[in-house]
């Protein structure tokens, strides 16, 4: 498989609040292609705004409050986490998910030096390849480790129908 841009790929997934102004961070998922995984829950989100649907499939999956750490510290540890690579990243339906991540480093224009400003959609790429079945998520769904394990699982199986119907990808 060629790989003109070199970049490193990274999916990833996040669990938030939404409360029709801002998206407040609960937890982050990235696996990276070499398999490495990173999972944080942040500290620092006021989950008494959390509406009854995250209540009941989101903040049920969250591991004992002492593994939490700090936006900074979940920052910081992304950061080493990618760590030189120029980043490649991918979402599923993730618009909320990639302003969520930006917001760990302020600004889209805060993101460290070789992050692109955008991420990939797997959404957008599965309804170009037509809509076809995806792989089931044998894992808790609104985890975000494991939303992102999926994402990966996803991404290897539509690259899979792409190089069947298109041959060599493009990306």
């Amino acid at each position: 498989m060629s790989r003109p841009n070199k970049r490193m790929r990274f999916w990833f997934d996040t669990e938030f609040i939404d409360n029709k102004h801002t998206i407040e961070l609960i937890s982050i998922g990235m696996v990276s292609e070499n398999g490495r995984t990173y999972y944080g829950v942040s500290n620092e989100c006021d989950l008494t705004k959390a509406d009854s649907w995250v209540q009941q499939h989101v903040l049920t999956h969250l591991p004992d409050k002492s593994s939490w750490k700090s936006r900074a510290q979940i920052r910081e540890d992304i950061t080493l986490f990618i760590g030189n690579n120029s980043p490649e990243f991918w979402v599923y339906n993730g618009a909320y998910d990639w302003v969520v991540f930006c917001q760990l480093f302020g600004h889209i224009r805060d993101l460290p030096k070789g992050y692109p400003w955008y991420s990939n959609d797997l959404k957008q790429l599965w309804y170009v390849l037509g809509r076809p079945q995806l792989p089931e998520q044998k894992t808790d769904a609104h985890h975000a480790l494991h939303d992102a394990e999926w994402n990966k699982s996803a991404w290897n199986y539509l690259m899979m129908l792409w190089e069947q119907r298109y041959g060599e990808l493009p990306f």
